[in-house]
This record gives C-alpha cells, sequence and structure tokens, in this order.
C-alpha cells in the first residue's frame, strides 16, 4: 500500500473511532434528560447580558471599572441570596416549580435592565437578575441526578456543559456583532429566550423528585437533611471552598478581562471573537476530553485543572491582541473542561438523594459568592494596581487551590487507607448505588454525578 493509502486509511480509522465514541458517549439516556438538555442549550443561546454586562456599563454607560465591579458583584449577592432558598425549595417545592419560578423572574428583570438607567436603578435591577438566573442550577443539577441512572450521570452532567458552552459559543459571538447596533436588543434576547427554555420546562419536563418513605415508623430522609447537615459535612464544605478560589479565577472572563481589553483599544465584538474560543473548544473537546476523566480521580483532576486555570489567566498578562487573548482563553478552558464535570461529579456522590436540591444548593453559592467577590476585588486591583497584578495573583490563586485538592486528595488517602487506592480507578464515574462516601477526594463507589455552570 502506498503512503498515501495509508494514511487515508489511518485517518479513516480515526474518523471511524471518533464517531463510535460519540455514538457511545450520547446513547443510552433518557429522553426526559434530552428534553432537559434542550431547555439549557436554548436557554444559553440568548445568554447575553452577564457576559457583555461590564462592557455595557463602561464603554455604553460610560461608567469607571469600579462601578462596573460593583453592579456585577450584586448581580453575584442576588445569587448568594438565591442559592441557598433555591436549593431548599427544590427539595421541597420540587424541581419543575423552581425552573419555571427562576426562569420566569429572569426574562422580566433581564429585560428591565435593559431600559433603567440611573445608577442606582442598573444596581438593584442587576441584583434581581442574579438572584433569578442564579435559581434555576440547584434545580438542573438535581433533576439530572434524579432522571439519569448513577453510572451515566458524569455523562450526562458533561452533556449538559456542553450544551451550556455550545449556546455560549454562539450567543457570545452573535451578542458582540448585536451590540454594535444598541446594547437594547442583548437584553430583549436574553428575555426572549429565557421565556423559551420556561416553555419547553412547562410542556415537557415532569417533576422529578424522588418520592419519599411511605411506610409507618420510617424517619423521613428529606427530613433529616437540613443546611445544618450540609455545614457539618466536613469534605463536602472542603470541596465547596477550594470551588470558591476556582470560581473567583474563571469571573473575571466576564468583568476583568473584557475591561482590561477595552482599556487596550479593543472593542466589544473583539472581546466576543475571543471570548468565543472558550465555547468553541468546549464544544470541540468535550467529549473526549469526558471519556478520558470519566473513570479517574477527581482530586488529581482537579488539581491539574486548577493549575490549568490559574496558569491561563496568569498568561493574559502577557496578552494585547485577539488572538494573544484568545490563547490564553485557551488554557484556562482546559482546566475548565476538566473542572466542571470532575466538581459536580463529587459533589451529587456526596449528596443524599433527599438532600439533592441542598448539597447543589450550597455548592452554587461558592460560584455564587464568587460573583460576588471575583468583580469587586478584580475592578479594585484594576484601577489600582493594573491588569499585571490581577493576572499574577490569579496564577496564584490557581496554584494556592492546587494545594488545596492536593492536601485534601493526601488526608483521604491516610483516612481511607487501602480503599482510597481501589477508589482511585473509579474517579468520578464510580459506581451505582445509593451510599454516601467519607471523603470528598476518594470517594469509595457510590453514586457518580458532575458539576453545572454555570
Amino acid at each position: 500500500m502506498s503512503e498515501t493509502g495509508s494514511v487515508k486509511g489511518s485517518a479513516a480509522r480515526s474518523a471511524r473511532g471518533l464517531g463510535r465514541a460519540a455514538v457511545e458517549t450520547v446513547s443510552g439516556l433518557p429522553r426526559t434528560f434530552w428534553w432537559l438538555w434542550t431547555s439549557t442549550l436554548v436557554n444559553r443561546l440568548g445568554s447575553f447580558v452577564a457576559t457583555f454586562l461590564a462592557m455595557y456599563l463602561t464603554v455604553e454607560r460610560g461608567y469607571s471599572a469600579t462601578y462596573a465591579g460593583l453592579v456585577a458583584a450584586l448581580h453575584g449577592l442576588g445569587g448568594v441570596v438565591s442559592s441557598i432558598g433555591a436549593g431548599v425549595l427544590t427539595d421541597r417545592l420540587g424541581r419543575r416549580p423552581t425552573l419555571l419560578v427562576a426562569q420566569v423572574g429572569t426574562a422580566a428583570s433581564v429585560a428591565l435592565l435593559g431600559f433603567v438607567e440611573h445608577p442606582v436603578a442598573i444596581a438593584a435591577v442587576a441584583f434581581a437578575v442574579g438572584m433569578a438566573s442564579n435559581g434555576s442550577r440547584p434545580a438542573v443539577q438535581a433533576m439530572i441526578a434524579d432522571i439519569v441512572p448513577p453510572e451515566d450521570r458524569v455523562r450526562a452532567y458533561s452533556l449538559n456543559y456542553w450544551a451550556i458552552n455550545l449556546g455560549f459559543a454562539v450567543s457570545a459571538s452573535a451578542a458582540g456583532l448585536i451590540a454594535e447596533h444598541g446594547y437594547l436588543l442583548l437584553f430583549l434576547g436574553e428575555a426572549t429566550m429565557t421565556l423559551v427554555c420556561a416553555v419547553l420546562v412547562f410542556v415537557r419536563l415532569p417533576e422529578s423528585r424522588p418520592e419519599r418513605p411511605q411506610s409507618p415508623g420510617t424517619e423521613d430522609d428529606g427530613e433529616r437533611v437540613s443546611m445544618a447537615t450540609v455545614l457539618r459535612d466536613g469534605p463536602f464544605m472542603a470541596v465547596v471552598g477550594l470551588s470558591f478560589l476556582v470560581a473567583t479565577l474563571f469571573m473575571q472572563a466576564y468583568v476583568a478581562l473584557p475591561v482590561d481589553m477595552a482599556a487596550k483599544g479593543l472593542s466589544s465584538s473583539d472581546y466576543g471573537l475571543a471570548i468565543a474560543a472558550n465555547g468553541v473548544l468546549i464544544v470541540a473537546l468535550q467529549i473526549p476530553v469526558t471519556r478520558f476523566i470519566e473513570h479517574r480521580d477527581p482530586a488529581r483532576l482537579l488539581v491539574v485543572s486548577s493549575l490549568l486555570t490559574g496558569g491561563g489567566f496568569g498568561l493574559t498578562a502577557f496578552a494585547g491582541s485577539v488572538g494573544a487573548y484568545a490563547l490564553t482563553i485557551c488554557v484556562w478552558t482546559l482546566g475548565e473542561m476538566v473542572n466542571a464535570p470532575t466538581q459536580t461529579g463529587l459533589v451529587t456522590r456526596l449528596a443524599p438523594a433527599h438532600g439533592r436540591g441542598r448539597y447543589q444548593g450550597m455548592y452554587t453559592l461558592s460560584w455564587s459568592v464568587a460573583a460576588l467577590v471575583a468583580p469587586l476585588v478584580g475592578g479594585v486591583v484594576l484601577d489600582h494596581g493594573g491588569p499585571e497584578t490581577l493576572w499574577g495573583l490569579s496564577a496564584v490563586v490557581g496554584a494556592v487551590a492546587a494545594v488545596g485538592y492536593l492536601v485534601l486528595l493526601r488526608v483521604s488517602a491516610r483516612g481511607d487507607g487501602e480503599g482510597a487506592g481501589d477508589t482511585a480507578g473509579d474517579g468520578a464515574g464510580g459506581g451505582a448505588g445509593d451510599g454516601r462516601s467519607g471523603t470528598a477526594a476518594a470517594p469509595e463507589k457510590s453514586e457518580p454525578a458532575a458539576r453545572a455552570e454555570g
């Protein structure tokens, strides 16, 4: 066979292998999951405002980076307020009602944000947007755990995350161009798409909350799980704390990064093109990355993801063009692709069935607090220390998070003895069952699951 024929045959085999991998990744999941997946995709296709809020305030409205950071922080504060409440409602009221209330509230508040002009009014409505939009996250994460078998949950969470970023890749590119014709179109477009998402949930998604024990004398698992139970869960709270550190880095992509690019003379469409690299890379690589990480130890994966994330943001200090910014975004996106399904898998594995909403609410809280803290810190550091200081500190935070996950891994290994070695191969994949692990870093074979976005 000629060299050309050999190359063509190798390429054909590789293509067939990728095709089989893709089919295996998407097959065997419940139809209800795919309707939830579709609603997520529709929602993210219209997610314009959070991405461009900082640029809207500084470029369109003429406010300072500090004020833009304050508004973004209030948006995050709204998420902080709703995280725990939405988690409790998800367990008590149900997944579907919580989703509907959150999505309708998001549509109304986002539309209003496009019309208000007074600085105080903008800040107040941004708070409402953050509260409403964040309310759906615990419900989505809990619903996936409800409707997908344990052995498939990492795959399902990764596919849902893939939908988030497929929508984001499209919306980020389109939003930059739409903003050139007026930011109001962004606000109204997101409100419309969020309402479409709510209609899909109302028409196609049944309630999935697990039935509670009805036998006389049986203690209701839902009653046993309170927020105090969650706070006393040491391994889980350690994961939440480390998640917060990493989340503060990701949040800089939507506040500090566009402000930094604008200060260097780049436009909103330039930012849209650069940040779209995040979604495009995830869409292209998330499925093969998921197959690679599915049965590996989550703590080791989280160490690597933290280093990639911190390093990627640290390299931003040297960027000055759209291409250079896009390259740094690709670095921290690799960290994000590993972090997202691994982290959520760990969280769901640690949560009892009737406490999934509360546990996911607390995990979501780590991202909401990061959304509150990161813009404030990022805006102040940009104004007083410059972008080089901010991106250098980001690299340090990534390294600290990596050390934290490494310590958690070692403590877990000492606590589990030989059992930790037995479970390292399961990683985020795990096995079936409803037991709970005693550690976060190397959980025993129990319910697997994965993270959500945000």
